[in-house]
């Protein structure tokens, strides 16, 4: 996506108020033309010889009008800043909004090779500078590009050879703006990256900071932290040096427009071909006609500064999702049953070696399958295939006999409850986190959920009850705590297909037994994917299924697996040897 029509597609939206904008602008120019104008009739007057006692009259008249000029000038001003301002900060909410959204539809391969604080760097400062393009750069362009056509106009309305003569300069400043283009744009998006890291690393190590503290790694995190600190100021530097550079040869060369007016508008006064008035109005509207030089050139700088973060923000944008709805796919009509069927699924990721392959298993509807191997044999990515967090590269899921890439994505995930080791707990209370399941359900049912889930005598005892704020990911809660509220959720989501990985790993056996005695009220009646290393909580499940080697290997009830000499066998007996 080019970044310009990317940001005129936000500029659309904003039409009314930018209309308004222009228009004040337009009106800002007019009047700050007229200003010099009331000067130079005011000298014309003062300094005539044959003036009379009406000249009285016409000085109290031009101070009027001054004040009138001066005040619409005011108020236009107003009128442009503020108004300009709407349009900006409307566009970077927008942009915000729609950046969130995309984010939240791509797919997990996008963030395994992302940062967060890198996407955070995008959302929030990159689109913040919409606002300096569109309330200010813009703005600036426009008022100092119309004001220099005027004054070009009411200088060669005064004298054609002068103002040619003073306007000398400004090609040497139209190529030093070409050249400043050519160099600042990529030395600000170098600054937006920098920054992006910065803010990624930042994001780590908050997130992180009780294992700096427990491996007492401050010392090392800080000399990290600072280098990118230093990159981050040396990019900003190298920028700013382009400024610097820039800025006081716009200046000069805005000087000698001056020295060309001292040096030939004296001599046509001192030659009596040109009034004084005029020359006296020539230096009043030169200033004018430089002034828009200077700004634009700032201007310039917000603009290339901005474009940068808009190019970036674009590149973000054009990040398509992996899994999506496919040209089609419909809703699910009614709740599913829960049956599923995986067809000869294949998958790998990017290019890599297969991490399933030829995988055939069917799962009646209300039955419950535990899917259990060594470490890195592919159980959690099977799992997560069945809400298309990832498709399969060959093969197919069916959910009640119908391929899940035909339903769209919301109604498949909607059938799709998970309860993981690695629970995320939201910051909030624990009303918050349980709510998330279904924000819609009553007090008594989400009590009863909690319930369900051997969570609410536990939240009771908080200080406040369910509205006790657990903390980021729910840090002033333990494992076991965690895991029984993120049970709450997917009881109160009441889906029909339900996916435990891990679910009472890392507990202690009092709260793996409350957590298991919460998830068998949880699996009655469901379609349930279990992943399990811990070998005693699956005995009773429906079907076992044993991976390795990114094949099926063994299949079947426990006691049928017992049987055999397989690895489930040995992975039994391999765990009753370590806990007796």
């Amino acid at each position: 996506m080019k970044a310009t029509r990317f940001f005129v597609g936000y500029v659309k939206e904003y039409a009314r108020p930018l209309i308004i904008v222009v228009i004040s602008m337009l009106l800002l120019t007019a009047v700050q033309l007229a200003a010099p104008w009331v000067i130079k009739t005011l000298i014309e007057t003062v300094t005539d010889p044959e003036a009379g006692p009406e000249s009285y009259g016409t000085v109290t008249q031009l101070a009027l009008w001054a004040l009138v000029l001066y005040a619409l000038q005011a108020g236009l001003q107003f009128v442009r800043s503020y108004v300009a301002h709407v349009a900006g900060w409307g566009m970077v909410a927008d942009a915000r909004r729609q950046i969130y959204e995309h984010l939240q539809r791509l797919s997990l391969r996008f963030y395994e090779d992302r940062q967060v604080g890198q996407l955070m760097s995008r959302m929030v400062n990159d689109s913040e500078l919409f606002e300096r393009l569109i309330a200010h750069a813009v703005p600036d362009v426009a008022v100092n590009v119309l004001t220099f056509v005027g004054v070009c106009i009411v200088l060669a309305s005064i004298s054609r050879p002068l103002l040619l003569l003073s306007l000398a300069p400004v090609p040497m400043i139209v190529l030093a703006i070409q050249g400043f283009s050519k160099y600042v744009r990529p030395a600000f998006r170098a600054r937006q990256r920098e920054l992006g890291e910065l803010n990624a690393t930042l994001n780590d190590n908050l997130s992180g900071i009780r294992e700096i503290q427990a491996f007492t790694r401050e010392d090392a995190q800080a000399r990290r932290i600072s280098t990118h600190i230093d990159r981050y100021r040396d990019s900003m530097l190298d920028a700013l040096r382009l400024l610097a550079t820039f800025q006081p040869f716009v200046e000069f060369a805005s000087s000698l427009g001056m020295v060309v007016l001292i040096y030939f508008g004296g001599q046509m006064v001192l030659g009596q071909t040109l009034p004084f008035a005029d020359l006296a109005a020539f230096f009043l509207y030169l200033n004018m006609l430089y002034g828009p030089v200077r700004v634009l050139s700032g201007a310039w700088e917000n603009v290339q500064e901005a474009l940068a973060g808009v190019e970036r923000v674009a590149e973000l944008m054009d990040e398509e999702p992996d899994v999506q709805d496919l040209p089609g796919a419909s809703p699910l009509s009614r709740r599913a049953r829960g049956a599923l069927q995986l067809r000869d699924v294949s998958f790998w990721y990017d290019q890599g070696p297969p991490v399933l392959e030829h995988i055939d298993l069917r799962v009646p509807a209300g039955t419950s399958v535990a899917v259990v191997g060594p470490t890195g044999v592919g159980k959690t990515t099977l799992a997560s295939l069945i809400p298309r967090f990832y498709d399969v590269c060959e093969g197919a899921i069916l959910l009640d006999g119908q391929d899940i890439r035909a339903l769209t994505l919301k109604s498949l995930r909607q059938q799709v409850s998970m309860v993981l080791q690695d629970v995320f707990l939201f910051h909030g209370t624990a009303r918050d986190n349980i709510l998330f399941g279904r924000p819609d359900a009553t007090d008594d049912e989400m009590i009863e959920a909690a319930k369900v889930a051997n969570a609410h005598e536990f939240i009771e005892r908080l200080p406040s009850g369910y509205d006790t704020l657990i903390g980021e990911r729910g840090v002033k809660l333990s494992g076991g705590q965690k895991q029984r509220l993120a049970i709450a959720r997917a009881v109160l989501r009441d889906a029909p297909i339900l996916i435990l990985d891990e679910a009472t790993s890392s507990v202690d056996t009092e709260t793996e037994i409350l957590i298991q005695q919460a998830l068998e009220r949880l699996m009655a009646g469901r379609t349930t994917v279990v992943i399990a290393h811990r070998l005693s909580t699956i005995r009773n499940a429906d079907k076992i299924v044993v991976l390795e080697g990114s094949h099926i290997r063994e299949a079947g009830t426990h006691d049928e697996l017992m049987v055999h000499a397989g690895l489930y066998r040995r992975l039994v007996e391999v765990q009753d040897m370590v806990l007796a």
